[in-house]
């Protein structure tokens, strides 16, 4: 893991070329089982798409060998049970239909002028200083903001809002402390104290979000408790805001590193959406996800036994050379571009669109402002010591019309 943290590219070619699916013996303090890591592009997808890849563990295994959270965390995890992500068939078709029927097209594409006025906002406060930190200063607040717009959050609230998605996505991490999974469960308690709130009021007075339509959903259909409402909004807090902080930095960051595909990007937005499917793939914003082994499985040559827990390496499929021509290559025209950034099969990522038009409209908005940046010293970046997520702790970088 530390290795993965540092320089996790060569690890993942190491890996893909002689051990592609590894076995690494774990435990809990009431059972023994493998974990197999997939880092080949083919593996991966088919731990993604295969129904017999689950995540309720808890419906395949007796009841003496599931471990029960602590009281100091039961908040957290009695919120991650509800949420679509962590859900399989009927639950989560179930879910996800009723979510997907507020989260429409027509809400994200409704959106863009208020991510275009938002970057404005931000870009302007950017353009009195002389030096920023483009994750704290644009790539952190702008997600957050259209997180709090899309639920219909009042905006005064985003500080607070930030503070929560920042504590509760750190949870989701491979290394998480104690203390961190407490806030993280205090969090979730100061959530959907907030949000019932909020769903309380769209019940009287209904408005054009997704918390009312999520309410609208779950009043026509009935098949929505409250419970399941708020924390599935806690869920697009968490996941949504992170990714997006990602694949923004990210971006910035390597179009930066490569001046080459920058000054072809100016000459031709039209390879936008190209540029932000190639920066998902070359640093994808989540880097592993994990299914517990529902029955035995045959992998190649390897059986995964019912119990076993699988993680697929995306940020390792995404770099396969059996899938990818040149995949060290930054490649803002690359065609086709089919990476698992945002997953596959019934969990792909519904905050897809969103994301895509949020990377879409920061990038382009920040180098049609500030075209001549340069980064700032010899440190002008470092990337979290996260094994979940490739993110950026800062970019600091001059900031040049």
């Amino acid at each position: 893991m530390t290795s993965i943290q540092q320089d996790r590219y060569p690890v993942y070619d190491q890996l893909r070329s002689n051990t592609p699916v590894l076995a690494e013996p774990s435990a809990t303090s009431l059972r023994t089982y493998t974990t197999w890591h997939l880092t080949r592009y083919d593996d991966c997808l088919t731990a993604l798409r295969d129904p017999r890849f689950v995540h309720e563990e808890r419906k395949y295994l007796a009841p003496e060998v599931c471990e029960e959270p602590g009281e100091n965390i039961s908040s957290l995890t009695s919120s991650q049970r509800n949420w679509m992500l962590f859900k399989d068939p009927p639950d989560h078709t179930r879910l996800r239909s009723l979510v997907q029927r507020a989260f429409t097209p027509k809400i994200v594409q409704n959106l863009q002028p208020r991510m275009e006025h938002i970057t404005t906002m931000l870009l302007d406060e950017m353009e009195a200083q002389t030096e920023v930190d483009l994750v704290q200063a644009y790539a952190f607040p702008l997600p957050v903001m259209i997180i709090a717009t899309l639920l219909g959050v009042p905006m005064q609230d985003r500080e607070q809002f930030r503070a929560w998605s920042n504590i509760l996505f750190q949870s989701l991490d491979f290394l998480v402390s104690d203390t961190t999974w407490e806030q993280a469960s205090q969090a979730v308690d100061a959530l959907r104290a907030y949000l019932r709130d909020i769903v309380h009021e769209r019940v009287k007075q209904p408005q054009d979000d997704l918390i009312s339509g999520m309410v609208r959903a779950r009043d026509e259909h009935g098949k929505l408790s409250e419970d399941e409402l708020l924390d599935n909004c806690i869920l697009m807090l968490a996941a949504g805001h992170e990714t997006t902080v990602n694949l923004i930095a990210n971006g910035v960051y390597l179009l930066l590193r490569e001046p080459e595909a920058l000054v072809q990007l100016q000459r031709d937005w039209t390879l936008l959406p190209s540029a932000v499917e190639e920066i998902l793939r070359y640093e994808s914003p989540i880097q592993v996800t994990t299914r517990f082994v529902s029955e035995d499985v045959q992998l190649g040559d390897v059986t995964l036994k019912k119990g076993d827990y699988v993680s697929p390496w995306l940020g390792a499929a995404n770099r396969d050379p059996a899938k990818f021509t040149e995949p060290d290559r930054f490649d803002i025209t690359r065609d086709p571009n089919r990476h698992l950034a945002f997953g596959q099969g019934i969990h792909f990522c519904l905050g897809a669109p969103l994301a895509r038009l949020e990377g879409q409209v920061a990038i382009k908005a920040y180098f049609q402002r500030f075209p001549k940046s340069t980064f700032v010293g010899d440190q002008a970046w470092a990337f979290k010591p996260s094994v979940l997520t490739r993110s950026l702790a800062h970019l600091k970088l001059k900031v040049a019309p």
